[in-house]
């Protein structure tokens, strides 16, 4: 076990030392199973040394958090996955949310839809997100993302009959979540999983401050060679497809609690995890949930895990096989695939 912890911390280190692209990345694996706990940091961010303690900005990794609080509202009975949106969101925000060759399908979008990404909807952050990279100043509240997108966006399928991953779905699950909770969707993160959980440094980017302060910045992240860390029109864009901002420990606190069922019951669980779309060759997507699958000649059973990821080379995964946490971050736009293979092959291939 000891050279096997050491295989994968050297392999961490040689991959960020040697991809200029790489600025500062972050790697957690704990696995109490086979008594492997890493936590390792590597480059720089900003003029100091990169710390495992650093928070770090997860992109849509946030959108597990998203559906686990959908989850907890399932469970008090306070929504139902099959309901549609117009039961929780106002005739202006639906007004011409979903028209497809002439048919408005809005009233038609139900909650599963949204958190599957089966809802047929545009999304509109990427287009925002080159906005964001060419005039920093570009500043939109979700709200007004989603009418932006509206008016310059078209939809790709009716409801239900296709999977096309899309911020847009998690923009509207955040607006239901304040609508039930009756809170900021940065206050439901607070009240419903940091505060539960201790999740002490961890908040919501550029909307929310942690419970306890740190010693430690946030670390930082860049897209297309620019640092995103500062960028504040980014928390309009992302919202609730993605704006958790935590350290490595605070993070593993959240996944150990969804394994271990102490923040949604088992069968919430196994929901989330099960109700998939396919997403790609040997990965279905649940609720908020990445679920890799063994593809025979392709992919062994060993790679089998569940998780999330997110594009700046974000992952934060359980492998049942090995018991084992595997969380980090490459920061960096470059890093959308990579940090998953990383994490397949240099990680989990060595834990078995």
């Amino acid at each position: 076990m000891e050279q096997i912890q050491k295989n994968i911390e050297d392999s961490f280190r040689k991959q960020v030392q040697s991809d200029v692209k790489l600025k500062n990345a972050y790697l957690l694996a704990d696995s109490d199973k086979l008594g492997i706990h890493i936590g390792v940091a590597e480059g720089t961010s900003g003029d100091k040394k990169a710390n495992i303690k650093q928070p770090n900005y997860m992109a849509s990794v946030g959108k597990l958090f998203t559906a686990t609080l959908i989850g907890i509202l399932y469970e008090k009975g306070k929504l139902a996955y099959g309901d549609k949106l117009d039961k929780y969101l106002d005739e202006e925000l639906l007004d011409g949310l979903h028209v497809f060759k002439g048919i408005d399908h809005s009233g038609e979008i139900t909650v599963e839809q949204l958190l599957n990404h089966t809802s047929g909807l545009y999304d509109c952050f990427w287009p925002l997100f080159e906005k964001l990279r060419d005039d920093h100043s570009l500043s939109l509240s979700p709200r007004e993302a989603l009418e932006w997108g509206k008016q310059h966006l078209k939809p790709l399928a009716p409801p239900g009959k296709k999977f096309s991953y899309s911020d847009t779905n998690y923009y509207l699950l955040g607006f239901i979540i304040e609508k039930i909770m009756g809170l900021p969707f940065h206050e439901a993160l607070k009240e419903y999983i940091f505060r539960p959980l201790q999740m002490n440094n961890s908040y919501m980017l550029h909307y929310s401050e942690p419970l306890e302060d740190t010693e430690y910045p946030l670390a930082n992240f860049y897209g297309h060679g620019i640092n995103f860390t500062e960028v504040k029109g980014l928390a309009g864009i992302d919202y609730a497809g993605g704006g958790v901002v935590a350290p490595m420990h605070d993070l593993l606190k959240f996944m150990k609690a969804l394994v271990e069922h102490k923040i949604v019951q088992k069968e919430t669980l196994e929901q989330m995890k099960d109700d998939t779309e396919t997403f790609s060759l040997g990965i279905g997507y649940g609720y908020g949930i990445w679920k890799f699958r063994a593809v025979p000649l392709l992919t062994p059973k060993k790679f089998t895990c569940w998780g999330v990821a997110g594009v700046i080379g974000a992952f934060m995964f359980f492998h049942p096989g090995s018991e084992a946490y595997i969380i980090g971050n490459f920061n960096d736009l470059s890093y959308k695939s990579k940090a998953l293979r990383f994490m397949l092959l240099k990680v989990i291939k060595q834990l078995g």
